[in-house]
């Protein structure tokens, strides 16, 4: 069996079981069951998040014991076979909480320290995109036939279009000047922030996504997605680290000019 072979069953496993996961959450989107609690962070948990998170691990300990685990909502497992599971299994809670569609549930395939493959699944739009190293980017909407996922070929950045995350979360972090020096040169921005606004990126219907906080389970699947769109999910400094601490995506021709705009800011 090859390496790639080897990529393809567990991406199978992450789509299979991304749809039970996404049947939980949906059990609990716009209802009085949320049980929603802060964590040490301050950021909002459900127990949706709780329990999809559950379930992907339980399925996983079953399907490959021998993969490492990490999550955001519990303990990392430390495997020995060269795979890690990176999982958020609600990437977006406060939309969630809000009632609002766009939040995802994803699941990145790392092996040997690369991100081989992806899925982000959006539960409230009945959606899904995929890949997998080499074998392209898909989009898979209801019950229809997948499609290719392929990135825009805008060039040129007054007709670009920017995806943003809530402009507070760039003050937070000192990097309150970033979004207006993007807002002066673009033809239009929108903040549909999180993994759905990456997800645009890599559907052709975005150019720039911009996140100034990621944690290594908000970016992990969405490298190998945005990548095999022929666009990049990266750091601020261009590298594909989900331990960057911030992250990008941007359409192939737009990339200089992008990461250019960002090395004042990127650490």
């Amino acid at each position: 069996m090859t390496t790639q072979t080897i990529h393809s069953s567990r991406l199978q496993f992450a789509l299979d079981i991304s749809q039970r996961a996404a049947d939980l959450i949906l059990q609990h989107y716009q209802s009085q069951t949320l049980g929603i609690e802060s964590k040490a962070d301050d950021s909002p948990v459900t127990v949706a998040d709780r329990g999809a998170e559950q379930l992907i691990r339980d399925a996983l300990s079953e399907a490959f014991p021998e993969d490492s685990i990490l999550g955001e909502e519990f303990d990392d497992v430390v495997g020995t076979s060269g795979y890690r599971w990176v999982l958020d299994p609600i990437d977006g809670t406060k939309p969630f909480i809000y009632g609002v569609p766009l939040f995802g549930t994803l699941i990145g395939i790392e092996f040997q320290e690369r991100m081989v493959a992806g899925v982000c699944r959006l539960p409230a739009l009945n959606e899904v995109v995929y890949a997998e190293e080499g074998g392209g980017a898909w989009w898979k909407i209801g019950r229809g036939e997948p499609r290719p996922a392929k990135a825009s070929a805008v060039s040129e950045l007054q007709e670009a279009r920017l995806i943003f995350t809530e402009p507070t979360a760039d003050r937070k972090v000192g990097r309150g000047d970033v979004l207006p020096e993007f807002l002066r040169q673009v033809r239009i921005a929108r903040g549909w922030g999180d993994c759905y606004g990456h997800i645009l990126v890599a559907t052709g219907r975005a150019d720039i996504a911009l996140d100034p906080q990621m944690s290594a389970w908000d970016i992990a699947a969405l490298i190998p997605i945005v990548r095999e769109s022929g666009a990049s999910c990266s750091d601020w400094k261009g590298d594909e680290n989900i331990f960057g601490g911030d992250g990008v995506s941007i359409a192939p021709r737009l990339r200089d000019s992008v990461l250019n705009i960002l090395k004042p800011w990127a650490h």
